[in-house]
This record gives structure tokens, C-alpha cells and sequence, in this order.
């Protein structure tokens, strides 16, 4: 006869029926004696042996979006489930006509294969409720670039700045020979040369709309030139006292006539000029050293970093500060919005097209920044600085001056950054060799690219957001799978440092140019 009690013959078989049904023993707990006198009480499995041994066993999991709203009811799933069968069981949830594409992460990490692997890196008991956030990806995929079309000559001086117009089907270029060169991207051949500064050219910016083009150079004259005809616009823009370092347009569905730009100059300026009138409307002077970098933000606020470690935010009608960002310990060398792809490419599709009607182009561009920022859970555009302090800041700078996220990492100066299109991650370029990957909303740690044996110069973004393109002083450029975090491809072919590049709009072409002054095309 057995010889147990009923509730302990009862826990004994609950026990077993239990660990046959999961294949583990969760979370259970036993005791142990340790030297013959010590209790401690040691968990049979951690969390990360649980779904490595998933296999057969299931998870509760409750899709979310961004904005924390619920899809659906909570499912039980095979914790195997893969990313295939996600997608095609949140496409049900959501009842879309159409299958779209969506990215899924845990605890902002991405699930990239399987549930279980995700869960098993961020050592996730299989036990909790797991909740999964999705987001939407862009519809169209953007194939990388893997060779060189075209070598193009015509720069007697290195190239430092490129720039694609934003329906892509244009192409500016400016240099240390003093002038700006425009390209036609689909025959790869040059247009027009426009003369007129007598220094360097620092910097190049496409109007929204395409009908403008504005250069600066290292004297601090800025000049304005036709988008088509390449004929100057009157006479240049005087007022800096030194370089112009960077250059911006207001935005498209602010001001559809594209009126106003804003520059910053190593003076410690910063300008806005009307360039119909050609004359400067405001003029902030807050900055005790150089601005390295401007940005124009949909609120109607500009941005401007400088050498005297400060970020300030300046009101683009008044012109007065509304704030001062403090934290950096070094120069600050450039900034990055989360909408600077969808200011940057205004009314136009990726396919490089547009309505013909003004209004209807000025809500187009205003959708597509709404559309970053919903699709992040936002309400407000965010910030991205980088310093050679080796670190960057993530901002909130419309709401306040306290930092999101100091982001560290870097063993050497970060000279570029720069947010995906969809707004999802951050890419930073440094001194260090290295390309670092952050999440977009926490400034996350996510991953380092290393490839490179040199300074890294530059990145851009393919407008899918799926690849990313580095440019360094090896004289190589190199190209990034998000996906896999690894090499889709490495581009040589420059003689010489490489200083400037730029990923069309439309995602069809690269354009790169540097110390060996030719500008180089690359496509499919």
C-alpha cells in the first residue's frame, strides 16, 4: 500500500505531469545542501536554458503596437513561431487587404529568425506573457549597390560635399576647385558647371522642390542657383565672416515656396535668409565658437551644434533662443533628426514623383512626417548629436533640455550621424573605424559594423531603411545588411580618401567623391 499522504502523493504527480507536458522544470525550485549545513535554494533552469529548449513548448504572446495599443487578443503560440508566421498571423489580425511587411521586436530587440531565439537573448521565461511589438516596413525594397557605372572627372580639386535632388534624378557636387557641378543621374553625365565662388565649397542643399540649389563656401559667400538651368540666382548672400559648414532648407510643407534657408558658419552664426529678396531675415548669434551642423525641424524650430560643445534651439520666426542642450564634453560635430528623410524628400514618392497641384504636394509632405512619428510612437521629432567626445546625446528638444540617452561606445571622435528613413535606428561614424547601430527612440546599443581599417568619414541610409552605406578615409565604401548586421558588399575603386556620400532619394544610385576628385556613381 502506498504509504503518502494524499496531497503530497497529489504535488508529486502534479510535478511530473508537468515537467513531461514543458520538457523543463520552469520555475521550480529545489534545495540543496551545500558542505552539510548550508541551505540555498537554486533555480533548476534559467530562463535562456527555457527557450533554448522550446522546442514543442508554447507562449502566450500579445501583439502592440509602438503607441502600446493592442492588436488583437492574446495568442498562445510555439515559441519556435517563426518570423515568416508572424508576419502572416499579424496581417490577419490587422485584416489587411494587402500583405504588408512588419518588423517585430522584444524588449526593443528585433526578432530577426525565430520567437525563441529573441526570447533566448533577452532571457525571457516562457511562463510570462511576452508581449511583441510590431512595426510597419517600408513597402519597397531597395537593392544594394555592388559596382561602380561611372567615373566622372571634371573637379580640379577634392570633392566635399554630394547631394542628390530630392526626386533623385539630379545630382550636385561641390569641391575645393571652387565649383558646384551638376550631374544627370540617369545618363551619368555632367550638365553644368556653375562658377561664381572664388573658395572652397563646403557645403550643397536641393530645395524641397527641386527648383533651387544653394552652396556655401569657405569665405562665408552663399550663392543660389537655378535647379535646371544652372544660372545664378541675383547676387550672393553675404554675412559670414568665415566658412559656411552646413546648409538647410525650410521645410516643404511649412513653406511650399521654399523661401528661406538657414546657414551655419564657423563665425558661430546662424542665418536665415529669404532668397527671393536675398537679404538675411535673422541673424542668432548665441554660439561663442564655430556651428558645425543645422537642422530645420517641422515645429518650426533650427537646431544648431557647435564647437563650443552646445546644441541650441533657436525659433525660426522670431529668432530668439528657446533653449540650450548641455552635455557633451568635446566639439559637437553634427546632428541628425528622425525625420530627415521625409523633410528631405518633401512632396516626392520613392519612385521620384509628384502631384502637379501645390496644396496637394504640401499634405503629401506633411503625411509623411506625421508618418514617422506615429509609426515610432511619437509626438514630437527627436534629436541626435555626436561629439569628439566619443559619445553621442538622443534629445527631446521640442518639449525640454534634458537628455533621452547618452550613447557610448566609441574609442575615438564620432564625426557623422545619421538616422534611418523610417526613423527606427540611428547610424553613427567615427574615428574608431567603426559604424555603430543605436535604436532610434532609447539611443540602444544594437550593434558595430567594423570593415573598415581607417577613419570612418560618412554614412547614408537607403530609403527602405534595410541598408546602409559607409564612406572612409581606406578609400572604400562599404555596405551594411540590417538584417544580418554584416557586409552585403564592399565597394573599392576611389584612389583617396573618401569624404562625402549620398544614397538617391529613390534608392537607384550612389554618389561618392573625396581627395582623388572623381565622383563616382554606383548602382545595381
Amino acid at each position: 500500500m502506498d504509504q503518502q499522504g494524499p496531497s503530497k502523493r497529489l504535488k508529486t504527480e502534479h510535478n511530473t505531469a508537468l515537467e513531461q507536458k514543458q520538457g523543463f522544470e520552469g520555475g521550480l525550485q529545489r534545495k540543496m545542501k551545500i558542505e552539510g549545513s548550508e541551505e540555498v535554494n537554486v533555480q533548476s533552469m534559467d530562463a535562456e536554458e527555457n527557450a533554448a529548449s522550446s522546442s514543442g513548448s508554447k507562449v502566450i504572446i500579445q501583439f502592440q503596437s509602438v503607441e502600446g495599443e493592442k492588436a488583437g487578443t492574446q495568442l498562445e503560440v510555439p515559441a519556435d513561431v517563426s518570423l515568416k508566421q508572424m508576419q502572416s498571423l499579424i496581417n490577419q489580425i490587422l485584416d489587411n487587404k494587402e500583405t504588408m511587411p512588419y518588423a517585430f521586436f522584444v524588449n526593443d530587440r528585433e526578432i530577426m529568425v525565430s520567437l525563441s531565439e529573441t526570447l533566448a537573448e533577452e532571457k525571457i521565461s516562457l511562463e510570462k506573457i511576452v508581449s511583441v511589438v510590431f512595426q510597419p516596413q517600408a513597402v519597397f525594397r531597395v537593392r544594394t549597390v555592388t559596382r561602380c557605372s561611372s567615373s566622372l572627372s571634371g573637379h580640379s580639386g577634392a570633392i566635399l560635399h554630394v547631394h542628390f535632388s530630392a526626386d533623385g534624378k539630379r545630382l550636385a557636387s561641390g569641391g575645393g576647385d571652387g565649383t558646384v557641378r551638376l550631374w544627370d543621374t540617369l545618363t551619368s553625365t555632367p550638365l553644368k558647371t556653375l562658377k561664381g565662388h572664388k573658395n572652397w565649397v563646403m557645403a550643397v542643399a536641393w530645395a524641397p522642390n527641386g527648383e533651387y540649389l544653394v552652396s556655401g563656401d569657405s569665405k562665408g559667400e552663399i550663392r543660389l542657383w537655378e535647379g535646371k538651368s544652372g544660372k545664378a540666382c541675383g547676387k550672393p548672400l553675404r554675412g559670414h565672416k568665415a566658412y559656411v559648414s552646413s546648409l538647410v532648407w525650410e521645410p516643404f510643407h511649412n513653406n511650399p515656396e521654399c523661401r528661406r534657408i538657414c546657414s551655419g558658419s564657423k563665425d558661430g552664426s546662424v542665418r536665415v535668409w529669404d532668397v527671393v529678396t536675398k537679404k538675411c531675415t535673422l541673424s542668432m548669434n548665441g554660439h561663442t565658437k564655430g556651428v558645425t551642423c543645422v537642422k530645420w525641424g517641422c515645429e518650426g524650430l533650427i537646431y544648431s551644434s557647435s564647437q563650443d560643445r552646445t546644441i541650441k534651439v533657436w525659433d525660426s520666426v522670431r529668432g530668439i533662443l528657446v533653449r540650450s542642450l548641455q552635455g557633451h564634453a568635446h566639439w559637437v560635430n553634427g546632428l541628425a533628426l528622425n525625420i530627415d528623410y521625409a523633410l528631405r524628400i518633401g512632396p516626392y514618392d520613392h519612385k521620384g514623383l509628384c502631384s502637379k497641384d501645390v496644396k496637394e504636394r504640401q499634405v503629401v509632405a506633411k503625411e509623411k512626417v506625421s508618418k514617422v512619428l506615429k509609426e515610432n510612437g511619437l509626438q514630437y521629432e527627436l534629436l541626435v548629436s555626436c561629439s569628439d567626445d566619443f559619445t553621442l546625446f538622443l534629445w527631446d528638444p521640442v518639449r525640454g533640455k534634458k537628455s533621452l540617452a547618452r550613447m557610448t561606445g566609441h574609442q575615438q571622435p564620432v564625426n557623422h550621424v545619421a538616422y534611418s528613413p523610417d526613423g527606427r535606428y540611428i547610424a553613427s561614424a567615427s574615428f574608431d573605424n567603426s559604424v555603430r547601430l543605436w535604436h532610434g527612440m532609447s539611443g540602444k546599443f544594437i550593434s558595430v559594423f567594423r570593415a573598415h581599417v581607417q577613419d570612418v568619414y560618412m554614412c547614408a541610409w537607403s530609403a527602405d531603411s534595410r541598408l546602409l552605406l559607409s564612406a572612409s578615409k581606406d578609400s572604400t565604401l562599404v555596405v551594411w545588411n540590417l538584417k544580418t548586421k554584416k557586409i552585403k558588399h564592399q565597394l573599392p575603386g576611389h584612389a583617396d580618401e573618401v569624404y562625402a556620400v549620398d544614397w538617391s532619394p529613390d534608392g537607384e544610385k550612389v554618389a561618392s567623391g573625396g581627395k582623388d576628385k572623381m565622383l563616382k556613381v554606383w548602382v545595381t
